[in-house]
């Protein structure tokens, strides 16, 4: 047990019961309790292998390479189509943590069998993500933007791609890429 963890757990809501009997089970796994992302997150050997979180709706743990892992009850769920590697198991009380407390404990196993195999989930190479149509022609306008968008990381430039491409309309689209040009200019990511 990390105490500089367990802010995160003594916030109160909703989701405290279910958090703590979260907290429990990975503990029980044998694994580091460490501070991630202001979240409590169990890793072994300094690598991370699932991460309790909570949302407005539900709250969770998040199993970092469970694209890898097998799921017989079928309990694992692609937050979105653009998450590659990880996978969420869902809860939205303390009973139904109670409920799943062995498989859970089953899963965490398999997490850890996962990560000291040294397998790696194979991500999605940049190009096969949608490039809108307005950041085309924005590169093609303007070769500077170009050069220095190739030069981000993978990682940066999928988070550019997906956050131009999420909007609707083509006007958002030309406001956010516009509104990016500089950072991108400056070498930086999205929000950094």
């Amino acid at each position: 047990m990390n105490h500089k963890v367990d802010f995160f757990f003594e916030k109160g809501g909703k989701w405290q019961g279910a958090l703590e009997q979260l907290r429990d089970i990975c503990l029980d796994s044998g694994l580091d309790e460490v501070l991630k992302w202001g979240c409590p997150c169990y890793a072994q050997d300094g690598k991370n292998v699932v991460l309790i979180h909570s949302f407005k709706e539900y709250c969770a743990l998040l199993f970092f390479k469970g694209a890898l892992m097998k799921d017989p009850k079928n309990l694992l769920i692609q937050q979105t189509e653009n998450v590659q590697a990880a996978r969420q198991m869902r809860f939205t009380s303390a009973e139904d943590v109670a409920k799943h407390a062995k498989a859970i404990g089953a899963y965490i196993k398999e997490a850890i069998k996962v990560e000291e195999s040294g397998a790696k989930v194979e991500l999605k190479k940049t190009t096969k993500f949608a490039m809108p149509d307005e950041f085309a022609k924005t590169m093609k306008e303007m070769p500077d933007i170009k050069d220095a968008f190739e030069k981000l990381t993978p990682g940066r430039q999928r988070a550019y791609l997906l956050h131009f491409a999420s909007a609707k309309q083509s006007k958002t689209r030309e406001a956010r890429i516009e509104k990016a040009i500089p950072d991108i200019l400056d070498g930086r990511g999205l929000n950094e």
